[in-house]
């Protein structure tokens, strides 16, 4: 399973979007898609403020908060220790 890394621009996002709770905290509902293309600075996602169905209907051009990487996790096995080179100066080790 891969990690998306988010960046939101705050100052982009619509103040009457923001929704308060009966707990009193402010919340807003985004949607986080998978870009068909990667952008030139690598971003593979984007964030964007959750549309109503009359405005995904009308097609409304959505509101682009922000942008996001994929992070995949690369997973260590005793094949890739394998092929890994030996480790230099070893005198360092504290044991």
């Amino acid at each position: 399973m891969g990690l998306i890394s988010i960046s939101i621009c705050l100052t982009d996002i619509p103040k009457d979007r923001i929704k308060q709770a009966a707990n009193g905290k402010k919340y807003i509902n985004l949607v986080c898609a998978e870009r068909r293309e990667v952008s030139k600075y690598g971003d593979t996602h984007t964030v964007f403020v959750s549309q109503t169905k009359d405005e995904r209907e009308f097609k409304v051009q959505p509101i682009y908060v922000g942008a996001g990487k994929e992070y995949v996790q690369q997973a260590v096995t005793a094949e890739s220790i394998e092929s890994m080179p030996p480790a230099q100066n070893m005198d360092d080790l504290p044991f």
